[in-house]
């Protein structure tokens, strides 16, 4: 890529190979909550900076500037934020000269309204502004409002390196679209985030590649929905229909995306997130059994089991057709593992519809899942028109049965492991030893074993002995031929 980022790994050392990051004398201090798509975009935040003048800290009290990079998804992530500027107020009343931006998503929801809630905030900045931040940042300087939270129609961010802040040396995220064109009646997103474009896919080969070079062993291809990835030149995927015969026959879709991907660097291993049922091709998962360096684990949110639920939620696929996938992905991928998304207590449930996302459940039998009781958005086609009138004991009963349902799928799914053995990317020490490694296997499960010689970012085989709902115990029998 042209712009090549300034930090590569030598063994476990991060070092610094960019004069330009020593002439650097300012500091951000950046926070991301919620989806993985916020911290990849803290990541180009990153960059942006660095070329003007920032190196990022890990030490709020010394920063000259902090950002926080925020989620609207639900109420609580909100809170969470809110309940940070306190502690950021704090640290500016300690030194009056730092300057307190807010990112992301609840940007975008409130806009100027965030800059009259929050006296601590000095600037607001939309998920497709962060290249204006110099000029942001000039206004401020200048005693200016600074907001900018124009949803644009064409920002990839395609040419910009990240710089992968926080990184361990071996996992990295690659964004590959942005925007949502689902309109689900319970979700911000398409109004935080705009409509869904796609990137070049010869700038996503080519941050690949310099992924590659750096030491990285594992990308993950990042998207509101990944499955209706779609480049033929460029702009809203909604105006394909307008593109010449020529474009149109050229175009690159998802399962040829993620086979470019996984030609370019065999021994990189791919996953993605987020799929839609609705967008999931067969073409998607034949490519998936093709490659072994893609791995066998698609997040596949379904929501609610209810068919009454899903179309109150405007989800563009039933039960029957969800269940007939998650048939396909297993009969294509015998080993694959599939989570979920589950949302419990939304307007009008019933006891059956409750019932009938636990049988879809029993039926499918997750890995493991998110799970969550329905968050009235603001703004939001549900907020507009349906009543939150699911009662808060009712939410947390129901909630309570999913969680419990899918902890005793997902020791059952543990379960199957046992005796096997399974390819382990080291990825950290074990939270609970510092004897022990931890890493996840293709099917995304973590894995812990004795650390024995091994280092972090190597591919080993490990024998599972044991486990818990959510870890594999097993000892390494050597690496994998990967390594």
């Amino acid at each position: 890529m042209s712009d090549k980022n300034p930090y590569k790994f030598n063994g476990d050392t991060l070092v610094i190979d960019d004069e330009s990051k020593l002439s650097n004398t300012k500091s951000v201090y950046l926070e991301s909550y919620g989806c993985a798509m916020n911290f990849s975009d803290s990541e180009i935040v990153a960059s942006i900076l660095s070329k003007n003048g920032y190196n990022t800290t890990e030490n709020m009290y010394e920063a000259d500037l902090i950002l926080v990079n925020t989620c609207s998804i639900r109420e609580k992530a909100e809170l969470t934020v809110r309940k940070r500027l306190e502690k950021f107020n704090r640290v500016k009343r300690t030194n009056s000269k730092v300057k307190v931006g807010v990112l992301g998503c609840m940007a975008e929801r409130l806009k100027h309204k965030f800059l009259e809630e929050e006296k601590i905030v000095d600037m607001v900045v939309g998920p497709d502004a962060y290249k204006d931040l110099p000029n942001l940042l000039d206004d401020v300087q200048d005693g200016k409002a600074a907001v900018n939270v124009i949803l644009s129609k064409d920002e990839t961010y395609g040419d910009i390196s990240p710089t992968r802040i926080n990184s361990n040396g071996v996992n990295a995220f690659i964004s590959i679209t942005r925007g949502c064109d689902n309109m689900c009646t319970f979700c911000v997103v398409p109004f935080t985030r705009g409509r869904e474009r796609s990137r070049d896919p010869q700038s996503i080969i080519n941050e690949l590649n310099d992924l590659h070079e750096q030491g990285f062993k594992e990308i993950t291809l990042l998207g509101q929905n990944v499955d209706s990835y779609l480049w033929f030149g460029g702009g809203l995927k909604k105006d394909f229909s307008k593109a010449s015969e020529i474009q149109q026959a050229s175009s690159i879709n998802f399962s040829k995306l993620l086979e470019m991907c996984a030609l370019s660097q065999p021994k990189i291993r791919i996953r993605f997130s987020t799929s839609n049922p609705q967008d999931m091709s067969l073409d998607v998962i034949r490519v998936m059994a093709k490659y072994e360096n893609i791995c066998n684990y698609i997040h596949l949110p379904v929501q609610s089991g209810s068919d009454d639920v899903l179309k109150a939620m405007n989800r563009q696929h039933t039960r029957k057709e969800y269940l007939n996938l998650v048939k396909n992905i297993y009969e294509i991928i015998p080993d694959c593992s599939i989570s979920h998304d589950m949302i419990a207590g939304f307007p009008n449930e019933t006891e059956q519809d409750h019932n009938d996302t636990l049988s879809l459940m029993e039926q499918v039998k997750y890995s493991f899942g998110y799970m969550f009781k329905y968050s009235e958005r603001p703004g939001t086609p549900a907020a507009k028109k349906l009543s939150d009138n699911i009662e808060e004991k009712i939410k947390s009963r129901r909630l309570s049965e999913i969680v419990d349902l899918q902890l005793k799928h997902s020791l059952f799914r543990s379960k199957e492991f046992i005796g096997k053995t399974v390819e382990v990317l080291i990825e950290k020490e074990s939270k609970k030893s510092d004897l022990h490694w931890a890493g996840r296997n293709q099917q995304n499960t973590t894995v812990v074993f004795p650390k024995e010689n091994y280092k972090v970012g190597e591919f080993v085989n490990v024998k599972i002995n044991a486990c818990t709902s959510a870890t594999l115990v097993g000892i390494a029998t050597g690496f994998s031929k990967n390594n």
